[in-house]
């Protein structure tokens, strides 16, 4: 397993080793001792979470105030425009996205440490879309970043109009948002 920076340094693409044959593929996707020696920190996942989305559906930006949560994301079926954006405002990157695609076929997947707004865009016509969490679902802490705000910019590859809960339509901008010291 190895760690591909991103121009925001918190947020790494964690490149597995698969070993493949005509059989399939196998591949360690987490190991408790090799992810924190990659972060150079102690991560302690409590909760798994599963999605699965058709084509043009984009969840997103959210993250958790007070019981902020870091994510390792990853997608089992189909491929994803996965974003990070940088809510901690001591960051010199505050207010800076970064993006990867993920897919079954490149089995990459990505960190995005706690203070990060997280989502994605369904690139393939569905996609099933995994991830552990540091920390448990909060409805109170839950907060939704517009995934559109211009002053974020983030640069969707889109074919046509998304498709958005409610929630995500009406998220707030960065400079609305309620973000980390």
């Amino acid at each position: 397993m190895k760690a591909i920076p991103t121009a925001i340094p918190d947020v790494l693409v964690i490149e597995p080793a698969v070993f493949g044959d005509a059989r399939g593929f196998f591949f360690e996707s987490w190991n408790r001792r090799t992810f924190d020696a990659l972060l150079g920190r102690e991560v302690d996942f409590v909760q798994d979470n599963h999605s699965a989305s058709g084509r043009g559906v984009l969840r997103g930006l959210h993250y958790q105030v007070r019981r902020a949560q870091g994510k390792l994301v990853r997608v089992i079926e189909g491929e994803v425009y996965d974003v990070a954006v940088d809510l901690r405002r001591s960051s010199p990157h505050f207010g800076r996205w970064v993006a990867e695609r993920l897919s079954a076929e490149n089995r990459r997947m990505m960190w995005v440490p706690e203070g990060f707004a997280h989502g994605f865009l369904v690139l393939s016509e569905s996609a099933q879309f995994v991830y552990k969490a540091t920390d448990y679902y909060s409805p109170a802490d839950e907060r939704t970043l517009l995934w559109n705000d211009p002053a974020v910019g983030v640069a969707w590859p889109l074919e046509r109009e998304p498709i958005l809960k409610p929630k995500d339509m009406a998220g707030t901008t960065l400079a609305q948002a309620e973000a980390f010291p």
